[in-house]
């Protein structure tokens, strides 16, 4: 049984603070189930609020979790709670999951005909599975179709038509996700996916598909994006993914003049269509690779402006990294770096070198050309890559001192690389770099337990960081390294005015200032559970009663029962017709 090389603290990583500590309530309330393991593959189900539990999948290969995706809609910083709950179930309690064979170990049992009857019972199950294998069968079995140009025959394998219905059902689905008042994009995957599709046709050689592919993408958005338009749905992503497809494309295809005024004419009449822009692929088409500029500075000849000769337009970085790219797959790489060298392009450049194995040439160029932290961060993987620790740790250290916004991930990385290179004192100033941006709890013990007998001197400037940090995303963190070194004064400022969304995070410091400031718990908690009660919420009086359990809690503790029991006559007295609510406080024992 193969697992993934994962631990908790690589899951802090993943996931911010706040889905850290919901996910491992989710995972103490038993909240995962249904745990399988089929080969790389973990499934599991997860119960949250909706009715049907969510599905979680993570994949994983030698070394860690390769992709991780559940059906929630959450869409912000790192991994959803229901990740982090199935993949604490890996890591604490790895016997409950359950070992299953994978698709190809369960296909393999099967003969011809029990194949098809398996698949034609999964539609008698689920009707639409028919659409999905139609399109699959005709994809991969129909033969080209007559081609629609009349001056070049195409080869194209892929079913035009189908596809083509394919984007037409896509946008009446958005129309009708958009009519039941969803305001989340529908659109964006769906037809990304289609793109990429025509892109994985282009690196496997096979150009007239994907040529034929974009144009059925582009023309049919373009004549009916009207429909979704009117909900409020832009162009825009689609566009600009369609543009950068349409430039890999061009520049990968060996394109007779005939196609090359055919595509110019079609993308004018697209971008006048649909109100968008694709000047980026109209310009690769009149590049190619043949405009003499970009000849020159093939052949090693760089001039101060790249391959532009007048103005430089804002898509110039686009265009290179499409033709490094390009360039890339072809393995032509000492063409790579010279253009990458002549169009600014640095990060792209020198980690180029890393890879081809110049581990010198690069150090030395990083010396006078690097000039950000990612530039930095990303050469100091690639030499890591190679083997070359050493020098990927030089690279790392300087990268502190550049501009950027990877800080916090360059840090954890530069100090893992360290401590794996016995290096103890670079390990500790790179965590420190990292905790200066964003102060999780995890990363001040690690800190604590590098630091040693120096603690005390690090310690000061560290909980000033505390102190000054504002980020809402971090104020999980920031309440349990106050309350670690026993702050109760500090923690009870950070939440005193918060909002009941952070509900869990306030009666924490309501529970640890108890016997250091029982007066603040009896006031803010009284203030929130009153609101709730005053305002007649029903559905929130749950969370009036937490907030009572806290003022009870405090006044015992302080030695008040009388006022408590005074208190909760008021209570009575004010809210007495208020059945739910009186029965909740019986219920739970509020004497």
């Amino acid at each position: 049984m193969s697992f993934p090389n994962i631990s908790e603290f690589t899951v802090r990583r993943y996931a911010n603070s706040k889905s850290f500590q919901r996910g491992e309530a989710y995972f103490e309330s038993g909240a995962v189930t249904k745990v399988t393991q089929r080969g790389q593959q973990f499934q599991a189900e997860v119960e949250g609020h909706e009715t049907k539990p969510y599905r979680v999948s993570l994949n994983f290969d030698d070394k860690t979790v390769t992709l991780a995706d559940c059906t929630c809609a959450y869409n912000f910083d790192g991994w959803c709670k229901h990740l982090v709950a199935t993949a604490l179930v890996l890591i604490r309690q790895p016997d409950i999951i359950e070992q299953r064979p994978t698709l190809e170990k369960l296909l393999n049992r099967l003969d011809h005909v029990q194949t098809q009857r398996l698949i034609q019972e999964l539609v008698a199950e689920a009707p639409q599975l028919i659409e999905i294998i139609d399109q699959h069968v005709s994809w991969m079995t129909n033969p080209a179709p007559k081609p629609l140009s009349t001056v070049t025959e195409r080869h194209i394998t892929v079913n035009l038509p189908a596809l083509r219905g394919q984007i037409k059902q896509i946008l009446r689905e958005a129309v009708n996700y958009f009519e039941e008042g969803y305001e989340e994009d529908p659109l964006t995957e769906e037809l990304f996916s289609l793109v990429q599709g025509a892109l994985e046709f282009n690196e496997r050689g096979e150009n007239d598909n994907a040529i034929a592919v974009l144009e059925v993408i582009t023309a049919t958005c373009a004549e009916n994006w009207e429909e979704v338009s009117e909900y409020g749905a832009d162009n825009d992503e689609i566009a600009w993914e369609l543009n950068i497809a349409w430039c890999e494309v061009i520049l990968s295809a060996e394109l007779t003049p005939e196609e090359k005024v055919d595509i110019q004419v079609n993308l004018e009449v697209w971008q006048d269509e649909w109100n968008t822009d694709f000047a980026m692929a109209l310009e690769a088409l009149r590049q190619g690779w043949d405009e003499p500029r970009i000849i020159q500075v093939l052949q090693g000849n760089i001039s101060t402006r790249g391959v532009w000769g007048q103005e430089i337009p804002y898509y110039a970085d686009d265009l290179a990294m499409i033709r490094l790219k390009i360039l890339e797959r072809q393995e032509r790489y000492q063409e790579y770096l010279y253009l990458s060298q002549a169009e600014g392009q640095t990060q792209a450049y020198l980690t180029m070198l890393g890879r081809l194995g110049r581990i010198e040439e690069a150090v030395k160029a990083a010396q006078t050309e690097m000039s950000s932290m990612e530039e930095a961060f990303a050469l100091a993987k690639t030499l890591a890559e190679q083997g070359s620790l050493p020098q990927a740790l030089e690279i790392a250290q300087t990268g502190f001192r550049l501009w950027g916004n990877c800080q916090y991930a360059l840090g954890i990385w530069t100090c893992d690389l360290a401590l794996e290179l016995n290096n103890q004192e670079a390990a500790l100033l790179a965590l420190k770099a990292a905790f200066e941006v964003k102060p999780h709890f995890v990363d001040y013990q690690k800190i604590a337990e590098l630091a040693g007998e120096n603690w005390e001197v690090i310690k000061p400037d560290l909980l000033k960081v505390v102190h000054n940090c504002d980020n809402w995303a971090i104020q999980p963190d920031k309440v349990d390294i106050l309350l670690h070194e026993g702050l109760i004064d500090d923690a009870i400022t950070t939440v005193s005015e918060i909002s009941h969304y952070h509900a869990s995070l306030v009666q924490r410091v309501m529970k640890a200032a108890i016997p250091h400031n029982p007066d603040w718990v009896i006031a803010n908690s009284r203030r929130r559970a009153e609101r709730i009660m005053d305002e007649g919420k029903a559905e929130y009086y749950s969370e009036a009663i937490a907030w009572l359990k806290q003022t009870r809690a405090a006044y015992i503790a302080s030695g008040r029962q009388a006022d408590w029991a005074g208190y909760r006559e008021q209570l009575m007295e004010i809210h007495g017709r208020k059945r739910k609510l009186m029965g909740m406080l019986k219920e739970h024992s509020m004497q």
